[in-house]
């Protein structure tokens, strides 16, 4: 069976490609042949120059958080705004919760 397509990320070009999703090799950035990041098959990113959703989108990204379909559809909730990822990363500090968990949470 054949795999569809999904997101790689590179973050530093601000940049999203479609591509074959396989873990046989890494995937590089046509533009700065840095590694990409996975961000799954339901990602839709931001503008280029959009440079607050490219850093919630990192956030995201570096906690292991992707954009991947699930049964229901789509990948769930996730933060879009700074703002909501200061609240959601000052929660997991206070309560113990993991980042991760804490930044997918809908409500704090």
């Amino acid at each position: 069976m054949s795999h569809g397509k999904t997101s790689y990320v590179c973050l530093p070009c601000r940049a999203s490609y479609k591509q074959f999703h396989g873990p046989d090799r890494e995937r590089r950035c046509p533009r700065c042949a840095r590694v990409m990041i996975h961000a799954g098959s339901a990602f839709a990113p931001p503008r280029r120059r959009d440079k607050d959703a490219w850093r919630v989108l990192s956030v995201l990204l570096y906690a292991g958080i992707g954009f991947h379909k699930s049964c229901c559809g789509g990948p769930g909730w996730r933060p879009t705004t700074l703002r909501e990822v200061k609240a959601r990363t000052a929660y997991a500090r206070r309560t113990g919760e993991p980042v991760a968990r804490a930044l997918k949470r809908y409500v704090v």
